[in-house]
C-alpha cells in the first residue's frame, strides 16, 4: 500500500514538467489553414501583379520554394535555362493566374502556367463519316511561356495571412515594386545596382544591366576583328560626351568614352564578375604513382615530364633487347616480353 502514494506523487511531478512543454510546443505551431483562409488567399493572390526576382525556364518543370531555399539553383537552373528558354527574367512583369493549395504546398502558377489549358468545348467532338472531329480547335500556341512556383512546408500548410505569405514568396516575388527597374536593382550585386542608379556601364555587366543602366541604345555598330564578333552600343553625340560600349556575346569587355574637352578614356578591365569562374582540377605533385601500376614502357625507360610545355627528359637510352629464344613446332613467336611486375614490354624487331 506504500508505493501507491510514490507513483502518484511522480506522475504529478511527470505532468508539471511536461505540460508547460507541451503548451509551448502547441502555441508554437500553427494549426493547418482553415477553409475560409484558403478561399481567402485564393482570393486575394489570383490574377495579382507581380515583379519576377528570380529567372524562371519554360517547360513543365518550375521552381520549389522551401525554407527561403530556391530549387533548381546554381549550374542546374542555368542548364534549364539553356536547353528550354526563360519564361520569365528577373524584373518583367507577371500576372499570377492560379492558386492551388495542396496538403504540404501551395503551388502559384503565373502567366498561364507551363501547361496548355483547353476550354471546355474545346473537349466536345461529333462523329463524322471520316471518324471524329473537335467542335473547336485548340490553339497549339496558348500559354507559351507560363511556369509555376511550389512553396512548400514541411508537414501541412500552415494558417498564415496574405503579408506573410508574400513575405515567403519574396525570394521570387516581389509585390511592393513600382516598376520594372526597382524591382530588377533588387537583383544585383550592390556595386552594379549603384552603377545603374548613377547611369554608368561597368565592365563585365551584360546587355540587360547596360540598358537599365543607360537605355536603349540609339546606335549600333556591328563589327568583326578577326573571329571575334563584337557590337558597339553608342550613346550620346557631340557636343556631348559619347559612351561607346562594346558586347562580344552578352558581356561589356570594353568600355570607351570621348569627352567634350577631347579626352579619351577606355576601360578594358573586368569592374565586375557576373559568373565566377569555374574550379579547373589540377594535378597534385604530391599524389605518387602507385607501384606496379599498369604502362606501356619498355623496362628501363625513364618516365616523361608531365608538364605540356616543359621539356621532356627522354632519359638514359635502354639496352636493346635481346631477340627472343626460337619456338619449335612451328607455332607463331611470342612478340610480347615480359617486364618487370605490372608492366609490358615490345620487341621494336619483331613488330
Amino acid at each position: 500500500m506504500r508505493p501507491r502514494p510514490v507513483s502518484s506523487a511522480l506522475f504529478a511531478l511527470f505532468l508539471f514538467v511536461v505540460s508547460p512543454n507541451l503548451s509551448s510546443a502547441q502555441k508554437s505551431s500553427p494549426p493547418p489553414l482553415t477553409k475560409q483562409t484558403r478561399m481567402e488567399l485564393i482570393r486575394a493572390f489570383d490574377a495579382e501583379l507581380v515583379y519576377i526576382r528570380a529567372p524562371f525556364p519554360m517547360g513543365k518543370k518550375g521552381l520549389t520554394l522551401k525554407n527561403g531555399v530556391l530549387s533548381p539553383s546554381g549550374q542546374d537552373l542555368q542548364m534549364m535555362m539553356a536547353m528550354w528558354g526563360p519564361a520569365v527574367k528577373p524584373g518583367d512583369e507577371a500576372r499570377i493566374t492560379a492558386v492551388t493549395i495542396r496538403d504540404k504546398s501551395v503551388r502559384f502558377e503565373i502567366n498561364g502556367g507551363p501547361v496548355k489549358k483547353q476550354k471546355w468545348y474545346q473537349h466536345l467532338q461529333v462523329g463524322t463519316s471520316a471518324g471524329t472531329a473537335s467542335v473547336a480547335p485548340s490553339d497549339a500556341n496558348a500559354n507559351p511561356r507560363g511556369s509555376y512556383v511550389d512553396l512548400v512546408f514541411d508537414h501541412y500548410v500552415p494558417e498564415m495571412t496574405g503579408p506573410e505569405i508574400k513575405q515567403l514568396l519574396r525570394p521570387v516575388f516581389d509585390f511592393d515594386a513600382k516598376s520594372a527597374k526597382e524591382a530588377y536593382l533588387e537583383t544585383v550585386p550592390p556595386k552594379v545596382k549603384e552603377a545603374i542608379q548613377n547611369h554608368q556601364v561597368l565592365v563585365g555587366m551584360n546587355r540587360e544591366m547596360v540598358i537599365y543602366a543607360k537605355g536603349r541604345p540609339p546606335k549600333k555598330i556591328r563589327e568583326k576583328e578577326g573571329d571575334i564578333e563584337y557590337e558597339d552600343w553608342i550613346y550620346g553625340e557631340p557636343p556631348q560626351d559619347v559612351d561607346f560600349v562594346r558586347l562580344v556575346g552578352d558581356e561589356v569587355t570594353r568600355v570607351e568614352t570621348m569627352k567634350v574637352s577631347g579626352e579619351k578614356i577606355v576601360r578594358t578591365e573586368k569592374e565586375i564578375d557576373l559568373a565566377p569562374k569555374p574550379s579547373v582540377a589540377q594535378s597534385n605533385p604530391a599524389q605518387a604513382r602507385p607501384a606496379g601500376a599498369p604502362t606501356l614502357r619498355r623496362p628501363g625507360e625513364a618516365v616523361p615530364n608531365d608538364s605540356p610545355n616543359g621539356p621532356r627528359d627522354a632519359g638514359p637510352a635502354s639496352a636493346p633487347l635481346p631477340p627472343p629464344p626460337p619456338t619449335s613446332g612451328g607455332s607463331p613467336p611470342n612478340f610480347a616480353r615480359a617486364g618487370p611486375a605490372g608492366s609490358l614490354g615490345c620487341d621494336p624487331l619483331h613488330l
